[in-house]
């Protein structure tokens, strides 16, 4: 019996084998929506049997799309929803940008409210300070979510911020991603709940249980004070974008501080994930307050992730691209378009429009330059003109429409962020603030180096292989 027992174990195991890569390579081929991650799962299921399968159980399941659905907030019905009922007038509003601003209402299901006043804050050296002040005026809450919160010089300032606002009687929470936490160690999330501040890590990690949430994180960058002012953009608390201190490494990023009814909507995204991190649902005049106007920007909230708001910030890209007229200005570190995004930059290239695109010439994650190499070419022969920074590295993301339309958030242009993240940007229609973005990529473009077709052509035989390779891995970076 014994023999006869070995005699068909390889069968049998063989038979497991096969069966786990089919019931994995279905799934993908189901449950994916890209086709490009779609082929990488399945290529990489059947090439690297089991591995595969529980590489892409890890990593590639959205295994969150349930709970996050569970724990979203019901539509707008409370003290807050007479903010989201505002339709602002729209007549100083090009008449070309109309149908885009539908598109972008009905995929976003958020409206543009208009009376917004929105500063940009550039490094650390401008953001920090105003948030800080702004959190020791706060008279009752603050809220605060982030992907990264170094335990540094810069992450100590807000502790012992959020140390004197809770002292004072002000209720604070914080929301830090569980892998932004880990970038430094010990991780400051123990110094920030000994201050009083209630603190909660956004899908633990650490536990193999969780290991299938790695792969989605929390990259957004929201702080509300007492319902009344909000700080949204790029920017994580990290001692680098304090410049003026020097720091060993620095780098550079944008931040805007928002006030008008336009906080409403940044409240509700930190509401949403502080219910789908802690089950406390955040309602009443305490959080939602009236807002009155604080300017004469029409702005809107484009929350985007891994669930019901899936894929509704790379549409609404798409269709700021379609309605281009002049020009298109991009700055992001972090460059992967799919070919749906590349085709959308080259039509609108060969349509007349201008379309700069800003990376870093060295960027913190080589192997992301690299990828980005391996597709340059594809804009370039189109028209589209690319730029390298010099250093520091600059962590900016920001998007300028014919000086009408800009948008600023959280999110770079890659799959990461377009399909794995929970991100947070803003579109907003405002000619000063438009052409303030515009003004300030066009001054990075004016200190930057232009990248020639020749040059991405001509790389060696051995660099062009590695480009492609690390493309190949796109859906996964």
């Amino acid at each position: 019996m014994g023999g006869y027992l070995r005699t068909i174990e390889p069968h049998i195991l063989g038979a497991a084998v096969f069966f786990i890569t089919v019931v994995a390579s279905a799934h993908a081929i189901l449950h994916k929506r890209d086709t490009k991650a779609a082929i990488g799962w399945v290529g990489l299921i059947w090439f690297f049997p089991v591995g595969g399968a529980i590489l892409y159980a890890l990593l590639g399941i959205n295994m969150i799309r349930r709970k996050a659905r569970s724990l979203r907030p019901a539509p707008l019905n409370g003290p807050h929803a007479a903010q989201h009922a505002r339709r602002d007038s729209v007549a100083g509003i090009p008449e070309r940008f109309h149908p885009f601003m539908q598109l972008a209402e009905t995929v976003v299901q958020r409206p543009l409210v208009g009376g917004n006043s929105i500063t940009p804050l550039i490094n650390g050296d401008g953001a920090f300070p105003a948030m800080i002040d702004a959190i020791d005026r706060a008279e009752r809450t603050v809220n605060f979510t982030t992907y990264i919160f170094d335990n540094d010089m810069a992450g100590s300032m807000f502790v012992d911020a959020f140390a004197r606002a809770v002292e004072r009687g002000v209720e604070v929470r914080v929301i830090i991603d569980d892998v932004g936490a880990q970038y430094t160690f010990p991780p400051i999330t123990r110094t920030i709940r000994k201050t009083g501040a209630k603190v909660a890590k956004f899908l633990p990690t650490a536990s193999p249980l969780r290991l299938p949430f790695v792969n989605l994180r929390n990259h957004r960058k929201v702080m509300v004070v007492d319902g009344r002012l909000g700080f949204t953009g790029g920017m994580n608390i990290r001692e680098g974008l304090l410049l003026n201190e020097n720091p060993r490494r620095p780098f550079m990023d944008t931040h805007f501080k928002v006030e008008g009814p336009m906080v409403t909507q940044l409240q509700e995204v930190f509401a949403e994930d502080w219910a789908f991190c802690t089950g406390e649902e955040l309602e009443g005049d305490e959080w939602f307050p009236q807002l009155e106007d604080a300017g004469a920007s029409l702005a809107r909230g484009i929350p985007d992730a891994p669930h019901e708001d899936f894929g509704k910030l790379q549409m609404v890209v798409h269709g700021a691209l379609g309605a281009a007229h002049s020009s298109v200005r991009i700055m992001t570190p972090y460059f992967t378009p799919d070919m749906a995004l590349i085709k959308a930059l080259n039509l609108a290239a060969l349509r007349g429009v201008e379309v700069d695109i800003v990376l870093p010439g060295q960027n913190n994650l080589p192997f992301m330059k690299w990828a980005s190499m391996h597709l340059l070419h594809q804009m370039l022969e189109h028209g589209c003109r690319v730029w390298f920074t010099p250093p520091p590295f600059d962590h900016s993301k920001l998007m300028a429409v014919d000086g009408e339309w800009s948008l600023f958030g959280s999110a770079n242009w890659d799959a990461r962020s377009f399909r794995l993240n929970f991100e947070f940007s803003v579109e907003c229609y405002d000619p000063a603030l438009a052409a303030s973005i515009d003004g300030h990529i066009k001054a990075k473009i004016a200190g930057a180096r232009e990248v020639t077709l020749g040059e991405v052509n001509t790389r060696p035989l051995l660099i062009k292989l590695r480009d492609g390779a690390t493309c190949l891995l796109a859906p996964f970076l």
